[in-house]
């Protein structure tokens, strides 16, 4: 079970407590899932009790108990467990962690850079305003994009844009539509001290600088954007992406390609190779099925330095398994390292997808 499938059978759960008549609420159109965070347990969690409660007009653990029996029982869950406050925490009967990570890449690799998106039709037609400013531009732009991948229509005007920004970062903004805006919202950012500093650094440093902080936060530094070693967080995004492209030519040239799998068995004898994959893989396939909420949380907060930071994090936890995608010395191709290769994948198309939203190029080489 994947986490778009999870998420259906909580909303299927919510449904069908509504039409038992144990909860008195509309059915949300999705339901958010997520690795468990502290004090959670299982493969995944969500805070759905806590969002249906008020309208429900009941406490969020007796909205969570309520759905906690409709979930027990359901093909492919074990368990269900309530946490804190009303977080129900679901562990998933499919053979292990291993099944579980086998269906999240291969919904990776289906979806490609769209991973995460939302296809909705109709909803409210969302206006951004942004001041004459290039932070604000750039972010009203970017938080258009995050909107539209959420399924939302979403548009961008300015008080007006200076031909150098759009020369020099890309930027544009849509200045109309025939869709009457029927929420309307200012982007106004901190503004940067020193724009033409800024504009020297290009587009994708100039990008990175102005979105990796949230709004409320003045623009810090902005040189380290170009510097081409794992200090800068743009670099290791940039970096991993060129890797995993770079694994997926080198598997060709050995006659094998990505299928999703088991990684291999964590056994004396396996490889340093495969352990530092098992070692690392949790951390890569948690970041990986995170990637929907942030998307969700990024739009809704109009917040773009959310998913900046969260490639930052995809990026670190992939980095350690990509030496142990391919095979060493005499070692043949095996179903292992296809889905090594399958994973790495993954973790490719996540980032050049997210940095796409932030207007910033994922080169196949560096």
């Amino acid at each position: 079970m994947t986490p778009v499938e999870l998420s259906r059978t909580v909303l299927h759960a919510v449904r069908r407590a509504v039409d038992a008549g144990e909860l008195s609420v509309a059915v949300p159109e999705r339901a958010v899932v997520t690795p468990p965070g502290p004090g959670g347990c299982g493969d995944y969690a969500t805070n759905i009790a806590l969002q249906l409660a008020r309208p429900a007009g009941q406490t969020p653990q007796r909205v969570a108990e309520v759905l906690r029996r409709r979930l027990v029982g359901v093909g492919g869950i074990a368990d269900v467990v309530l946490t804190g406050p009303g977080f129900i925490n679901i562990s998933l009967d499919e053979g292990g962690s291993g099944a579980v990570g086998v269906g999240l890449v291969a919904e990776v690799l289906r979806a490609g850079g769209r991973y995460g998106h939302v296809e909705r039709a109709g909803g409210a037609v969302v206006r951004l305003h942004c001041a004459r400013e290039v932070r604000a531009v750039v972010v009203g732009e970017v938080v258009g994009r995050l909107l539209r991948a959420q399924g939302v229509t979403a548009r961008t005007s300015a008080e007006g844009v200076e031909p150098r920004w759009t020369d020099v970062l890309g930027v544009r903004v849509d200045g109309g539509g025939s869709e009457a805006a029927e929420v309307s919202v200012n982007v106004r950012p901190v503004p940067v001290a020193d724009p033409d500093s800024l504009l020297a650094l290009g587009r994708d440093a100039g990008r990175w600088a102005l979105l990796r902080h949230a709004g409320h936060d003045r623009v810090r530094g902005g040189a380290e954007g170009l510097v081409q070693r794992e200090v800068n967080p743009l670099f290791r995004a940039r970096y991993v992406h060129a890797r995993t492209r770079a694994l997926a030519r080198n598997a060709a040239d050995l006659g094998f390609a990505a299928e999703p799998g088991p990684l291999g068995e964590a056994q004396a004898g396996a490889g340093a190779g495969a352990e530092r994959v098992l070692l690392a893989a949790p951390a890569a396939l948690a970041a990986l099925a995170d990637h929907p909420r942030v998307l969700a949380a990024a739009a809704e907060h109009r917040a773009p330095d959310r998913l900046a930071r969260h490639l930052v994090a995809v990026a670190d936890a992939a980095l350690p398994l990509l030496p142990g995608v391919l095979p060493r010395g005499g070692e043949k191709p095996s179903a292992a390292h296809r889905a090594r290769l399958a994973l790495a994948e993954a973790v490719g198309a996540v980032l050049a997808g997210g940095l796409s939203l932030l207007g910033i190029d994922a080169p196949d080489h560096i």
